[in-house]
Order: structure tokens, then sequence, then C-alpha cells
């Protein structure tokens, strides 16, 4: 071990590479200490600025410390409002639930009750799973190539990159994965592929407890499922008694346009599973959304200790006040266009996907993962933080906060556009 003294300037990076894990990811794509930030802005401890068009992979749509949020939490905290409660009644909570139900549920006649899990989105995933076998008495599952569910061991066995899944250490089974109607191999009859399998009893494929998709693939490459091909899938499930679930962790709360990314194609999943945002400031937040006859848990049947995130829901409850707001609603459908627009203006020639506040530009057949990664670098040095996707990282990912200024955009992706002519 060296004994070498931890730099203590600023910008110094000494004491994490001695002391984090190499687990540590996103670090080494923006190598910077960051101290603030503000809406789309970060900056980093030299007072550089960068636009943010990562958005904390989905955890921070309405921006960095917004100041409605920012309010409510700060107040509820010098009022020594409970922090942890685990599923106890709270006001918090209460608060949360009832405008849930007022700004969200109810006007999109949703009926399905809330569970509250861990705190991140793989808890959800696991819960929804849980629950699928529990009731339907079946152990098997449905997902799509390309999916990206989390990366503990049920989600792990649901999402499709070799990498995730051998990082589980052992053999993950009782999935049949199905090509994504939408790929970097064109369009598949994921449907007609199904029906077969589900129709022949020698198939060798058993009727599953559940069918999980992303509606809309994030990490997958920003592929999206049509809202013709959701519906029949809809219509495919209920034919055979087959749960539907959606992974709304980071197409939802408004990513996709609209506040599910389900909503465009008119259908009602049997589960949902909300996170990221839904935290409403960043903070950790897991729902799983399920129709009333779902509700089969006995009381502790599924529980965990940080169910209860006080916090959170008061900065939940704030931020569901954005979609009670003409203003935003309207924005937010004006800026997804212009951000489509703009995508495919700065990459001209090139595979240019995407809805709402997601697009990704496709570079797998122009330079693929080297050439990203550079025009990653030269983005980050000319101060804009952007994702790479899809497989092999070959998708460049824009994110931005839904609350991103026109000119913000426009700026972002005028870096962008630079980067791709000059790589």
């Amino acid at each position: 071990m060296s004994s070498q003294p931890f730099a203590s300037d600023d910008h110094a990076t000494t004491v994490f590479e001695q002391r984090e894990s190499n687990v540590r990811l996103y670090c080494h794509s923006f190598p910077a200490v960051f101290t603030r930030a503000k809406g789309s802005t970060i900056f980093d401890t030299q007072g550089k600025r960068y636009l943010d068009f990562f958005a904390g992979a989905g955890a921070l749509n309405y921006g960095h410390n917004p100041e409605p949020i920012k309010r409510k939490v700060m107040e509820y905290l010098e009022g020594d409002g409970i922090v942890h409660a685990l599923d106890a009644y709270t006001a918090a909570k209460r608060d949360f639930l009832t405008h849930f139900e007022k700004t969200i549920l109810g006007p999109r006649g949703l009926e399905h009750k809330v569970q509250f899990c861990g705190p991140t989105g793989t808890n959800a995933v696991e819960a929804a799973l849980k629950l699928a076998r529990k009731v339907t008495k079946r152990t098997g599952l449905f997902a799509f190539t390309g999916a990206y569910h989390g990366m503990t061991l049920g989600s792990s066995a649901v999402t499709s990159s070799r990498g995730v899944r051998a990082a589980a250490g052992i053999p993950l089974g009782h999935t049949t994965f199905i090509p994504y109607p939408e790929g970097p191999k064109g369009a598949f009859d994921s449907l007609g592929f199904m029906e077969r399998m589900l129709e022949d009893s020698c198939s060798g494929v058993d009727v599953p407890a559940a069918v999980i998709i992303e509606s809309a693939q994030m990490d997958g490459g920003i592929y999206v499922a049509s809202a013709e091909w959701l519906r029949a899938l809809r219509k495919l499930t209920e034919k055979h008694g087959i749960l539907l679930i959606v992974d709304d962790i980071q197409a939802g709360c408004g990513r996709s346009g609209q506040f599910f990314s389900f909503e465009r194609a008119g259908i009602v999943p049997d589960l949902v599973t909300l996170s990221k945002s839904i935290g409403g400031y960043g903070f950790p937040m897991s729902l799983l959304l399920m129709k009333p006859a779902l509700d089969q848990w006995r009381p502790g049947e599924h529980t965990g200790t940080f169910r209860g995130n006080q916090v959170a829901f008061v900065a939940a409850t704030a931020a569901l006040d954005y979609w009670t707001q003409e203003e935003f609603t309207k924005g937010l459908a004006a800026k997804s266009q212009l951000l489509g627009e703009l995508a495919r203006e700065a990459a001209p020639g090139l595979e240019v996907r995407g809805l709402g506040m997601a697009y990704g530009i496709d570079l797998t057949d122009h330079g693929g993962y080297e050439r990203g990664k550079t025009v990653q670098q030269r983005c980050f040095q000319r101060g804009l933080i952007l994702e790479l996707c899809g497989r092999d990282d070959t998708v460049i990912k824009l994110l931005p906060p839904l609350t991103t200024s026109v000119d913000e955009l426009r700026e972002g992706v005028a870096i962008l556009a630079a980067a791709l002519s000059e790589v």
C-alpha cells in the first residue's frame, strides 16, 4: 500500500484512485471533480461549466437543484420532518400518494396500487418478477434482446447483456429472450415468434408468468417499440393469461414526452416499475404499480429497510406539480420535437432514433465505439457531458433534463455536431 499522503488540492483525484473500488465507471468518461450544479449545468472545482446531457442516467429529469423542489425539501428538513420510517404511515407519504393519484393515476384512468420498494430501480423489478410468479404460479419469463433491467440476480436474469449476466457469477435461467421488434439488425416479427411458441405445445417453452419490456429501450441503444406493436403485445398477453410488466424506470417520468412511456399506445400494463426521476430531486426511490387484483402480498412478504424515503416523498410530491403546469407540458412537447430535429441536423448520414427527450445517434457502421468514445471525449473537453449506450457502446445518447432551455439544447447539440464532424 502506498504511504504517500493524499493530495489535498481541489481537482486532485488521488484519493478516489487509491481508495475507491475499481467498479467505478462514469468518472473515467468525465474525469473532473464536480462541486455544484444548477438546472442543466454542472461546475467542477476549477469553475468550468458543463452542459449536462446525461441527467444522472435519467434520474434528474427536472434538472439539478430545481428551486420549487429544493424549497419544499429544505422546509421539511428545517421543520425536523421524519426522515426514516420504514413503511409506517407518515404525512409525507400520504401527501405523495394523494398527489400521485390526483395528478398522474386519476387523469390517466389507472387504478393501480402502489408498492414502495427499496431505494433503486432493480428493487422494483425484483418485486415485479416475484409478484408475477406468486400470482400466476409460473416461473418462466419473456424478456427482450437489448433489455436492461438491473444488476441484482432477478433483474440480471431478464437483462440481455452478456457482461451483466456474467457478473452475476452463477447461471441465470427461467427467461426466454425474444428479439426486440426494432434492433440493430432491423425489424423482427417478435409477436409472431411469441405466438408460435405459445400456440405450439411442443415448442419447448412453457407459458410464462410475465413479459417484461421497456417500451423504449434506453441502455439498449434508444430503440422504440411502436404504439401499434405495443397494443398487439397487450392483446397477446391477455389472450394467453400472461402478465405484462412495463419497466418505465428510465423512459418514464416524462422522458418519453409523456409521464408514462406506454401512454402513446393507450395500453394499461398489469405492473409498472418506476424509479430514477420519480424521486424528484435525484433522491433514491422506486415504485411498483400493480392492478388491484394482483396485490396478493402478505404483510412483510417483500420488504426492505429503505422503502420509505421520506425526503424523496417530499421531493417527488413537489416534482408532480410540474405536471399540473401547462407551460411545462407544452414546453416538453416542443423541446422534444426540437431535440429530434437538432440531433438529425447534427448527424447527417447517420441513423438517429428516439422520442421525447431521449435520442440516440448510431455509429455502429460509422466508426463504432472508437469514434463514439472520441466524440464523447471531445464534447467533454468543450463542456458537454453525454453517455454512450447500445451494443458495444456504439450509440451516442442524448438525455438532457426535461427543463433544459431551448438555447441550452441548441448549444449542447452544436458542441456535439462539431465533435462529430471533427472525428
